[in-house]
């Protein structure tokens, strides 16, 4: 028992040295991206560093909720943001570091859920760039995968204090705190290879008392809008400024994928045709979140489904397709099913080798768009 048990955490220590180089290796690609794009472009880190939501974030830091539409941002970021900035440090470059490590504190808890190819695959993602900026992704992946893994485990008060804090970064907090709920009433879920095991409820009382304190964080959620209502004197204040400055409303999921494929044509963007490919990978990544639901299901992982779906469903019934691919970074089961799919091993050698080859080959071209990716954010071209 004791080999065992030593063999177990040699095995798990080895996968943890493996997830930690390979995020030091595509967090300096992206730097490198960075670098690149700052010195053939005569910019400056902190402004390559500070596009779109960035100015948002960082107006919230200084002013406060002044302006109603940063109303439609949580306040995890901007707090992160006012204390390094009383701490003497930039905001915007400090940000973007805590957030590069809080993407590695992610990927390790994504080692727990699946197994270390699912964390690869997570660290590999192409829009790996908004999670060392000052986004929301790294810090609300950071909280919620441990969250998640706590829940696994049974540690049920930890997991609702995890979840709470990703609560405070965005309204995803929300879909996450639905998923532990329902986590915490199917009493488990499916364990991946290589993954941590899940520790399950059997009898009723429990479970609902799991539910309930999964569900204590949304009291973070209420008390942001009641934060809004006291500045507006309304409490949809969220709502209404998602509507004034992304022109987000309740669309049907079919009008909303034909605004979509308007976006899609270069000549609706003649000035920055780009934003044509992003509209196009948003397409792709609501098809890639409607498998993930399926195989989720077919897995009989009941809880990982529903947080999913919740979240595509709230994504396509908008005005049209936008931000889903930064929600593939909040899809752990997404990369779950990657991880099962890659560490399945053929029995022939030729299989196995031919395997080697296409896994290569799609790494480097992943790699590629990672780059690509991210040096569209750093020109603050519309990088979704």
């Amino acid at each position: 028992g004791a080999r065992a048990a030593g063999a177990a955490r040699s095995r798990t220590g080895g996968a943890t040295r493996v997830v930690v180089m390979v995020w030091a290796c595509t967090r300096a690609l992206l730097a490198a991206v960075l670098l690149h794009t700052v010195r053939a472009n005569g910019t400056t880190a902190a402004r390559a560093l500070g596009n779109w939501d960035v100015q948002h974030y960082l107006a919230i830091a200084v002013d406060g909720y002044a302006d109603q539409l940063s109303m439609a941002f949580f306040p995890g970021v901007p707090l992160v943001m006012r204390a390094l900035a009383q701490l003497g440090l930039p905001a915007v470059e400090a940000t973007a570091a805590v957030c590069a490590l809080a993407s590695l504190v992610a990927a390790l808890a994504m080692d727990r859920l699946g197994g270390q190819w699912a964390a690869i695959a997570w660290l590999l993602a192409p829009m790996a760039v908004f999670t060392v900026v000052g986004y929301s992704e790294a810090l609300f992946c950071a909280f919620g995968l441990w969250a998640w893994v706590l829940a696994r485990r049974g540690r049920w008060w930890w997991a609702s204090l995890a979840a709470a804090f990703a609560c405070t970064t965005r309204i995803s907090g929300v879909f996450l705190v639905g998923g532990l709920i329902l986590l915490a009433l199917t009493g488990g879920e499916p364990t991946a290879p290589g993954a941590a095991p899940c520790t399950r409820t059997t009898g009723p009382r429990d479970r609902l008392r799991h539910a309930a304190i999964a569900a204590l964080p949304l009291l973070v959620v209420v008390a942001f809008f009641a934060h809004l209502h006291d500045i507006t004197g309304a409490w949809d204040a969220w709502f209404t400024a998602q509507r004034a400055g992304w022109d987000r409303s309740w669309t049907n999921p079919w009008q909303s994928f034909q605004n979509t494929l308007f976006a899609v044509d270069p000549a609706a963007w003649p000035e920055e045709p780009t934003r044509a490919w992003i509209f196009r990978f948003e397409i792709a990544s609501v098809v890639i979140g409607l498998v993930t639901v399926l195989v989720a299901l077919a897995r009989r992982a009941w809880a990982q489904a529903g947080y999913v779906l919740v979240q595509l469903l709230a994504l396509t019934t908008a005005t049209w397709f936008m931000s889903v691919n930064r929600g593939d970074l909040l899809w752990f089961p997404l990369f779950i099913g990657i991880g099962r799919l890659v560490a399945h091993r053929p029995d022939s050698k030729g299989a196995d080798l031919l395997r080697s080859v296409v896994l290569l080959l799609v790494v480097l071209a992943d790699l590629v768009l990672m780059a690509w990716w991210a040096r569209l954010f750093f020109l603050g071209h519309w990088a979704s």
